[in-house]
């Protein structure tokens, strides 16, 4: 088992609606997912655990009861849960916000509750701590970023900027949706409904945004075609969560 400096917490963001899934689980929170015999969110809290976390929070929402009532206080998985459930939709940003009062004064990675990457968070922590970072993300490269927006990274890893979606299809680095902050990222956080994405990491470059790239397995349940995928692959994702 990895070892992680400090044992900072962990915020897992499960609050979204999910909308492009609804057609193929209309009555489940999305990262709730059955992904072979578990949902998709148990596989992020087993990795999670795998490399030392204890300490989670879930930023809930959307059927927030059905996450609460699966994961209770984590116990099961050896773990501790709390929950920072959101009254109305506040975006990815804002639901961050909202938990700040769980947080405390250190550091604190975050996930989003729809995504998988294969990662070391060790390695990732110190990643963070040798550049001092306002902020680290998880990028991957990918064969087609059509779907997504790219990540333009400069010297020594550090974001220079953020491409929109262009439609074409052309490799690129994306967002994996992994981060590591500070707690001075609360200052760039607007009141009410806002988005990491959008509202606040093309605002902060400048305070020192890294890349932390990683090249194993990378999956995002956004989509039907995608969800698909990661069934098809569950037993590759299972293994890729005990790997870092």
């Amino acid at each position: 088992m990895h070892s992680v400096e400090l044992n900072p917490k962990a915020v897992l963001l499960v609050g979204g609606r999910g909308t492009r899934l609804r057609s193929v689980i209309a009555s489940a929170p999305k990262p709730l997912a059955s992904i072979g015999k578990r949902s998709f969110l148990e596989l992020l809290v087993r990795q999670l655990r795998h490399q030392a976390f204890t300490r989670l929070v879930m930023c809930s929402g959307y059927l927030a009861d059905q996450i609460e009532d699966q994961f209770g206080d984590g116990r099961d998985w050896d773990v501790s849960i709390e929950y920072s459930r959101e009254q109305e939709p506040l975006g990815t940003a804002g639901a961050l916000r909202l938990a700040r009062p769980f947080l405390g004064e250190s550091e604190f990675v975050v996930m989003n509750g729809d995504s998988f990457v294969q990662l070391d968070f060790a390695q990732l922590l110190r990643f963070h701590h040798v550049r001092k970072s306002f902020a680290t993300m998880v990028v991957v490269p990918v064969e087609n970023a059509e779907r997504y927006g790219t990540v333009r990274v400069g010297a020594e890893q550090r974001v220079v900027g953020f491409a929109e979606k262009t439609g074409s299809q052309k490799p690129g680095l994306i967002n994996a949706g992994v981060y590591v902050f500070r707690q001075d990222i609360f200052e760039r956080i607007p009141e009410g409904p806002a988005s990491l994405e959008r509202d606040v990491f093309p605002a902060a470059v400048d305070k020192g945004i890294f890349a932390f790239e990683q090249k194993g397995l990378f999956i995002d349940i956004g989509t039907p075609e995608d969800y698909a995928r990661a069934q098809a692959i569950c037993d590759q994702l299972d293994e890729a969560a005990f790997k870092g």
